[in-house]
């Protein structure tokens, strides 16, 4: 049965993104914020594929953590189903992405179009400041940033350096609430695999950093919490042989 809902999620994923992907593109010469709304409906539906085909849901905890207006959110990431929970969760969300992203067709230029925010990973310091630059206009619109401080999805269980990214922005940014997050959705939908397990994973929201900490403080203070947070949480529930808990908060 996980093979077959797999298969299926598959192939309506494919569909629905290639089909609003055609008919979006005359909203690239819109305002900005139409399509922001019009990805928000692509991901929407991409929520309910993973929940009600192939049975991969997720409950969300620490909404009260999120301030709203502009915040800087450091995740863990470990599945393509985490990109789509934030735009549930957040109001006008950018994610710090590595610049190749926007080359991919369709999907790519949509990123770029709502005002993702690309880096040159080969390009150093001058990257970095870019992505201040950037995260600067940004924040200054209202937004808000999703960065993964260790670059990539990362395996459950593991754990990788984060970046210096994340510490440049909590430190040009001492007024922004930094909000750090961790998950475990690897767990029913693997960084390379082709199953997804049903079950209900979380998605925990940990209170805002408290700004002044050095560079290395703070490094340790995220690492510590988003990493200690992630190994507490419970193991995902409610597979094919047991009914879905229905008090599942979903990213809406």
């Amino acid at each position: 049965m996980t093979l077959v809902r797999s298969v299926l999620f598959n192939v309506l994923y494919v569909i629905w993104t290639a089909v609003l992907g055609v008919l979006y593109l005359p909203l690239l010469a819109a305002p900005r914020r139409v399509l922001v709304a019009a990805t928000k409906a692509w991901l929407a539906g991409m929520r309910w594929m993973a929940w009600h085909v192939a049975g991969v849901r997720t409950r969300i905890e620490g909404r009260e953590n999120l301030p709203p207006g502009p915040v800087i959110v450091a995740a863990k990431h470990q599945s393509a189903l985490d990109t789509f929970l934030f735009h549930g969760l957040l109001d006008d969300p950018a994610y710090v992405l590595k610049r190749e992203l926007f080359r991919i067709p369709l999907v790519g230029w949509y990123m770029k179009a709502t005002g993702m925010i690309g880096i040159d990973r080969a390009a150093g310091a001058q990257a970095l400041r870019a992505m201040l630059k950037a995260c600067g206009e940004t924040l200054a619109e209202g937004r808000q940033i999703i960065i993964f401080p260790e670059g990539t999805r990362v395996a459950p269980g593991r754990s990788l350096p984060y970046h210096p990214g994340v510490a440049a922005l909590y430190a040009r940014f001492p007024d922004v609430p930094l909000v750090p997050v961790t998950l475990n959705t690897g767990l029913l939908w693997g960084r390379k695999a082709f199953l997804k397990r049903p079950g209900t994973a979380t998605l925990k929201i940990l209170p805002p950093v408290e700004p002044g900490l050095d560079r290395r403080a703070f490094l340790a203070a995220l690492h510590d919490r988003i990493e200690t947070a992630g190994a507490a949480l419970p193991a995902p529930t409610g597979g094919e042989d047991r009914p879905v808990d229905k008090s599942v908060d979903h990213a809406a």
